[in-house]
C-alpha cells in the first residue's frame, strides 16, 4: 500500500493543478503519471454548456478513432436469420435474436456493444431496464440501429466509440491506452473532440465545450487548454 502512496504523490506532482496543458503536452503527460501494473486506460471527460434534459440538447453519436482505444471490443448483433451470416462474417462475437433476448432478461451483459436491425427495436425495446443503465442499448444515432450490420461490426471492431452527454452535461470516454505513444493518444484525442464539436445543439447558447480533462485510470486528471481546440 505504501508504495500506491508513493506512486499516487509522484503522480501528483508532476501534473500542475492550475495549469491548462496543451493536448500534446497532455497525451505526453499521462502516459508519464500512471503507474499501473496493467495498461491503463486513457479517458477524457468533457463538460458541455448544454441542458441534457432538454430533447433539443442531448449530444450523443459516434466517432472512429484512428488507433482504437486498444482492447478487444465484445460485439452481440440482435438480428433475423438473413442477416446471421453477413454478422458472423463481418467478425461479431455473438448473433441471434430470441435467445440472447432471454439471456439479457436474466441479466447476462458480458458485450460491449450491440447492433440490431430496425426491425427487430421493437423486442429490443424490451431490454431498456437493463441495457439503458448500462449504456448499451442500440441506436440509430450511434449506427448501432441499421440494416448494414456487417459494416456497422467491422466499424466497431476497428475503434468506433459510441458516446453521449450524462446528465450533469458531461461525456466521459476512453479513448486510448497508455501503452499507445503520445502521438496517437493526441489523434484519438482530436478525432474525438472534433467530433463532439460538430454535433454542437443550435439550442445551446453561451460556451459549449467548457472544460475537458484527461487521465487514466487511478491517475489525477490534466486539465487542457480549450481556446486551442475551438
Amino acid at each position: 500500500m505504501a508504495t500506491l502512496t508513493k506512486n499516487t504523490k509522484a503522480s501528483v506532482a508532476k501534473v500542475d493543478a492550475n495549469k491548462y496543458y496543451e493536448l500534446a503536452e497532455a497525451s505526453q503527460l499521462v502516459k508519464e503519471i500512471t503507474f499501473t501494473k496493467f495498461d491503463a486506460s486513457v479517458d477524457m471527460a468533457v463538460r458541455l454548456g448544454v441542458d441534457p434534459r432538454k430533447a433539443d440538447q442531448m449530444v450523443r453519436g459516434s466517432v472512429k478513432l484512428p488507433h482504437g482505444i486498444g482492447k478487444s471490443v465484445r460485439v452481440l448483433v440482435l438480428c433475423t436469420p438473413d442477416k446471421v451470416e453477413e454478422a458472423k462474417a463481418a467478425g461479431a462475437d455473438h448473433v441471434g435474436l430470441d435467445d440472447y433476448i432471454e439471456k439479457i432478461k436474466g441479466g447476462w451483459t458480458d458485450i460491449d456493444v450491440i447492433i440490431t436491425t430496425p426491425s427487430v427495436m421493437g423486442k429490443v425495446g424490451a431490454l431498456g431496464r437493463v441495457l439503458g443503465p448500462r449504456g448499451l442499448m442500440p441506436n440509430p444515432k450511434t449506427g448501432t440501429v441499421t440494416m448494414e450490420v456487417g459494416k456497422a461490426v467491422e466499424e466497431t471492431k476497428a475503434g468506433k466509440i459510441d458516446f453521449k452527454v450524462d446528465k450533469f452535461g458531461i461525456i466521459h470516454s476512453t479513448i486510448g491506452r497508455v501503452s499507445f505513444d503520445a502521438k496517437k493518444i493526441e489523434e484519438n484525442a482530436k478525432e474525438f473532440l472534433a467530433t463532439i464539436q460538430k454535433l454542437k445543439p443550435s439550442s445551446s447558447k453561451g460556451t459549449y465545450i467548457k472544460s475537458i480533462n484527461m487521465s487514466s485510470t487511478m491517475s489525477p486528471g490534466i486539465k487542457i487548454e480549450t481556446k486551442s481546440l475551438v
